[in-house]
């Protein structure tokens, strides 16, 4: 079987790239597990996982306009719907999140923070935002512009 070199290859994979690090795949795969691995470590002290905290934010967010649903929810923080109503129930237990019939809506429950859990997401999403600052501090003023390209990659359907 030739080897690398024979196939013109200098890495041993075909890749268009010449350095793994010029690969914006595998760049955001890097920044988001060491960026993630920071949340973990602030969300730490709260008793939550990082997709603990992002519904019970986006709970507290969209709980100002009034009843919302799981799958409201869901949307809303961009997770799996099944996935979501497990961490709920966890968040339930915790007595972090209500589940109450839907007013208008006899299929659905109406989700709500409790007073604890709107605390709580009040006191870790100061912790999340110092990190989200001390992370992203070297892309200086082209943060907001870096934030901007993220929402273009997801597109209009985020």
């Amino acid at each position: 079987m030739p080897d690398a070199e024979e196939n013109g290859l200098e890495n041993g994979l075909d890749s268009e790239f010449a350095s793994a690090e010029d690969s914006t795949g595998l760049m955001l795969w890097r920044v988001t597990n060491a960026w993630q691995a920071a949340q973990r470590a602030a969300l730490r002290p709260f008793d939550l996982t990082h997709v603990q905290f992002v519904l019970l934010a986006s709970l507290a967010w969209l709980d100002t306009d009034g009843p919302t649903t799981q799958r409201e929810l869901s949307r809303h923080a961009g997770t799996d719907p099944m996935m979501t109503s497990q961490v709920l129930r966890t968040l339930e237990r915790k007595d972090l999140v209500e589940r109450s019939g839907h007013p208008t809506d006899a299929r659905a429950k109406s989700l709500r923070v409790t007073a604890a859990g709107a605390e709580l997401a009040r006191q870790a999403n100061a912790a999340v935002e110092g990190v989200d600052q001390r992370f992203f501090t070297p892309l200086g003023a082209e943060r907001a512009v870096f934030t901007g390209m993220l929402r273009v990659v997801l597109g209009p359907a985020s």
